[in-house]
């Protein structure tokens, strides 16, 4: 984020392999399920700005959320499409391993990525 703001790099796409809504996945997904057994804070509660405020600090999915309102203009339904739809799922484990699901499809199971990854004996590339 830091690299991001300080150069104002703009996002590769909406479907970039590393990309939730233009922005990393991998702490959208660690902050799904940090939010797992949570029982008050549902997935629908990043379109109130006040839970946003309140939860950035404490929860990951919460300072992605703040950080991407922070960064587009507008409502989280017309500039965060895919995390507008996500909020929709009633359960934060239904999240999670949506997320999940999405990862490996999307960046995991894509071999111009896991091209750079080291691969030997213990983890072993099968073309």
């Amino acid at each position: 984020r830091r690299v991001q703001q300080t150069y104002e790099l703009e996002p590769a796409g909406s479907r970039g392999c590393w990309g939730l809504d233009d922005y990393q996945m991998l702490p959208f997904l660690f902050g799904a399920a940090q939010l797992v057994k949570h029982g008050l804070i549902k997935p629908k509660s990043i379109h109130n700005p006040d839970f946003v405020d309140m939860f950035s600090k404490d929860f990951m999915y919460f300072g992605c959320v703040e950080y991407v309102l922070s960064v587009k203009k507008g409502p989280i339904s017309e500039t965060s499409p895919m995390l507008n739809d996500i909020s929709a799922v009633g359960r934060w484990q239904k999240v999670k391993n949506g997320m999940l699901k999405m990862y490996e499809g999307e960046v995991l199971s894509k071999f111009p990525i896991t091209q750079h990854l080291g691969f030997g004996s213990i983890f072993q590339w099968k073309a």
